[in-house]
Formats: C-alpha cells, sequence, structure tokens
C-alpha cells in the first residue's frame, strides 16, 4: 500500500485564492535547506483583474502584537520576498519544481500556478517561548508565514478578504555526528582540609535527539573532612534574546534529585538518566520551543547553530543546554557544577563572616537537536 500524502489547503475569505501546500516543516540540514513549494490555485471570477501574489517571511516578534512603545512596534522583518504567481511571468511548465506541484497542477486544473522559494543561509530557525496559561496574543518568537493575496500592485494594502496565511516552520536537523565527549572536572580545596575534594563529570556524547534520555557520568573522589550529600542533576535550556534586548532565559527541563552521599575518605562512581521532554513542561511560561502551529504539538528547541560570518543579532533568540550538578557539603558548603563547554576550573576559598561558602562552575556543551531524516 501507498504512504498516505497530507496536503494541507487553505482559501481565502472570498474564494478568490487558495493555497495548497505538501508539508509546512522545512528542514535546515546545516548546509542546505529545504526550499518552499506549493500551489496556488485561483478563481479569475473573484479576481476581478487583480494580480496574485505569494510572500515569504521570516518576522521576529518581541512581545504581544499590540504592543506599541511611542510608535515603535517591537516587530522586525528579518526576510521578506514576494513574487507574482498570476499572471504568470513565465510559461507554468518552467515553473514546476517538484514532483508533488505536478501531481497537484495536474489535479486541479488550468487556474493552478506554482511557487517556489528559497530560504537565505542567513535565517534563523522557528523558535517561540511558551506563553502561560492566562496569557493572551503572540508573545516572542520567531515565525515563518506563506501569504498568498490578490491586488492591483504588490506594495498596496493587503485586503484580509482577499488574502491567505499559512504558517511554516524552519526546523534544525542534527548535523554530522562529532567524536567530541563533552568532559569536564574540577577539584576544590576547603578550609581545614588538607586534601581536595574532586569532581568529573561527562557525557557519552556531544549531540542529542528529541527524545533521547540524556545519560550523565558522575564520578566524585572525597579525600576531603567534608561529607557531600543531596545530589542532584539537571538539565537547563538557556535561553538568549538578542534582538532589541539582551534578556536570557534559564529554565530546567529535567530534575533529577538524589539522597545520595559521598562521606569524607570515599568515591562514588554512578550514572544518571534525564528526560528534557516537552510533555513535562507543558503550560510553563518562557520554555523555548521548536515554534507552534495551530492545533500542533512541538518540540523544546533545538540547540542554535549558527554558521559562519552570520551575526548573531539576526537568529533573534540563541536556545544552548547545559547539565548541572549540585550537591551540598556539610558545614554550610554549596558546590555546583555546570555543563556547558570544555573547561576545567580549581575551586577556590571564599570567606563571609563565621561560615565558609563556596559556589564554583565548570562547563561543557552539549546539543539538542532533531533526528537527522532517513
Amino acid at each position: 500500500m501507498s504512504p498516505k500524502h497530507v496536503v494541507f489547503k487553505k482559501i481565502s475569505r472570498d474564494k478568490s485564492v487558495a493555497v495548497y501546500m505538501a508539508k509546512r516543516d522545512f528542514v535546515d540540514h546545516c548546509d542546505f535547506v529545504d526550499p518552499v513549494d506549493g500551489v496556488i490555485v485561483i478563481d479569475p471570477a473573484q479576481l476581478k483583474g487583480k494580480k496574485v501574489y505569494v510572500m515569504l517571511s521570516c518576522t521576529f516578534r518581541y512581545g504581544r502584537q499590540d504592543m506599541d512603545v511611542m510608535g515603535v512596534a517591537f516587530r522586525r522583518d528579518l526576510f521578506l520576498v514576494t513574487r507574482q504567481v498570476y499572471p504568470e511571468l513565465q510559461d507554468k511548465e518552467k515553473l514546476t519544481h517538484t514532483k508533488i506541484q505536478k501531481k497537484l497542477l495536474k489535479k486541479l486544473g488550468d487556474n493552478a500556478f506554482p511557487f517556489f522559494f528559497e530560504f537565505p543561509d542567513n535565517l534563523p530557525c522557528s523558535v517561540a517561548l511558551q506563553p502561560g496559561p492566562s496569557d493572551v496574543g503572540k508573545k516572542c518568537a520567531v515565525e515563518f508565514e506563506v501569504k498568498a493575496f490578490c491586488a492591483e500592485h504588490q506594495d498596496e494594502k493587503i485586503d484580509k478578504q482577499s488574502s491567505v496565511r499559512l504558517s511554516i516552520r524552519k526546523i534544525q536537523f542534527s548535523p554530522e555526528n562529532s567524536k567530541v565527549v563533552p568532559v569536564t572536572e574540577t577539584t576544590f580545596e576547603f578550609l581545614m582540609s588538607e586534601k581536595p575534594l574532586h569532581i568529573k563529570l561527562s557525557l557519552p556524547k556531544e549531540t542529542f535527539y528529541h527524545g533521547e534520555p540524556v545519560k550523565v557520568n558522575v564520578e566524585i573522589t572525597n579525600s576531603s573532612s567534608r561529607n557531600v550529600k543531596d545530589i542532584s542533576m539537571s538539565v537547563e535550556q538557556v535561553t538568549n534574546v538578542v534582538l532589541y534586548s539582551n534578556d536570557k532565559y534559564v529554565k530546567s527541563v529535567a530534575k533529577e534529585d538524589t539522597t545520595d552521599s559521598v562521606p569524607s575518605g570515599t568515591s562514588l562512581k554512578k550514572d544518571y538518566t534525564l528526560y528534557p521532554l516537552l510533555a513535562y513542561n507543558k503550560d510553563r511560561r518562557g520554555i523555548a520551543l521548536d515554534g507552534r502551529l495551530k492545533h500542533e504539538d512541538t518540540n523544546l528547541a533545538s540547540s542554535t547553530i549558527v554558521k559562519d560570518e552570520v551575526l548573531k543579532e539576526v537568529q533573534g533568540m540563541l536556545v544552548s543546554y547545559k547539565v548541572v550538578l549540585r550537591m551540598i557539603a556539610s558545614g554550610s558548603v554549596s558546590v555546583m557544577v555546570c555543563c556547558v563547554s570544555l573547561s576545567s576550573v580549581r575551586g577556590q576559598r571564599s570567606t563571609s563572616r563565621n561560615l565558609i561558602q563556596l559556589c564554583r562552575s565548570l562547563q561543557t556543551s552539549f546539543m539538542l537537536v532533531h533526528s537527522k531524516i532517513t
């Protein structure tokens, strides 16, 4: 049995134009991006001599759609291109690019016309901050949209009755597998203790796919006079809004609290498994998602891959992930080890009144992405 193909269809209110597309998710493979293709169907009687255009846009929105401060809207078009599809500027057969377009043109008849767009290399992928349950309106997001409309000229004001808007997504898939194994380690020295506390944190690989568990290996050698207890692990999503502001959102998307302990003079070697899934973070405000199409589920946002010679500000939002190890050493000392880059830092002493407090971090990176298409 042949696989069933879904075609997305949307018609304008006055029935003058309709958009047909075989998919709404377009994949960024790092070295190339899937083109946007589809078919426009027109009703010549409803057009009344007007032309038909199709537009592809990428918009960064920061705040609600109606938010406006002193006449300046928190909205920027990162990419905008418009093409005329009717009357056709070239022979219809020369405009046909894909197999699905050929099938749709054959089925939809003489009033169907193909359109085709290619993404430039510097565009970000779809990402949106999840609103809270009581939030209304559009929020912070990088959005893509295909719009078809009829008008005398492409620059004139678009009549909503004669236009169609269809949201699409640009999704980041996995790059080539990296042989880099994220690992970080550090040594903490305590006051009144001759020997140190040594911690090593490692991941089996650098890239994890959506839905895949993140396995973390922890090695602790406690040669100090302190007792270590209450070890906890978490995966934290870090979202930097780099356009309009420098806002930073850090949200824990997976966490495991344990009662594991490492008494003085002992060691611990253990694997912890974390599950960073959107299913465990529903309705949490500020979680970054891979965009969201109406009535469709999505994933946690993929890690942002910034290509060479592309300004970070153009990306709108940068998303990364880190593994965080927290523990408590008896005597009011807390230790936090963050996993986001390959480095090693030696802990130092810090004294505050009669309490000895220590908080140092190490960083080692990993990526969360979609699985590669087969």
